[in-house]
């Protein structure tokens, strides 16, 4: 275990409901070292992994590598197994925030597309875990980066 988690703190007059989404952490081994690829969200610019809503008759895993293709032009090997979940506030235009709980599955990248869905609309940025975890807004995200050089992670 990697110690004690951090706990997403409700304000009050938050609407407490929690939706699920599904997201893939892109990563490539280099020298033994994780290095994770960051998107921009479109909205806030904030640092970001690839994540999307539920579809029917899709496996979160497979949601989650689809996002990771229609967000960074990413493909690879999705694990079917998650490394954890992250808490955050979805910000949603003329709605109140919703409180999104994010599976998250590892993606190992073999090859990144020229273009892509979202290509013009997000700034990609590849970084050793570590400092990736530094840049994200989400505590519990920031420390599943920052643990993936210690994880085993399977992709069968």
């Amino acid at each position: 275990m990697m110690g004690m988690p951090r706990v997403t703190a409700i304000r009050q007059g938050e609407p407490t409901k929690m939706v699920e989404q599904f997201a893939a952490l892109p990563y490539v081994m280099i020298g033994g070292r994780t290095v994770v690829c960051l998107a921009t969200s479109r909205e806030t610019r904030r640092w970001i992994i690839p994540k999307g809503w539920p579809k029917k008759k899709l496996a979160r895993h497979v949601l989650a590598a689809q996002e990771a293709m229609e967000e960074a032009g990413l493909i690879g090997e999705i694990s079917p197994a998650p490394i954890g979940t992250y808490t955050y506030w979805k910000r949603l235009p003329a709605a109140a925030p919703l409180l999104s709980r994010v599976t998250v599955y590892p993606l190992l990248v073999t090859a990144q597309a020229l273009d892509w869905p979202e290509r013009k609309e997000r700034e990609l940025r590849w970084l050793p875990s570590v400092d990736a975890a530094k840049l994200v807004d989400e505590p519990e995200l920031a420390d599943l980066m920052a643990a993936l050089d210690s994880m085993r992670l399977r992709h069968d």
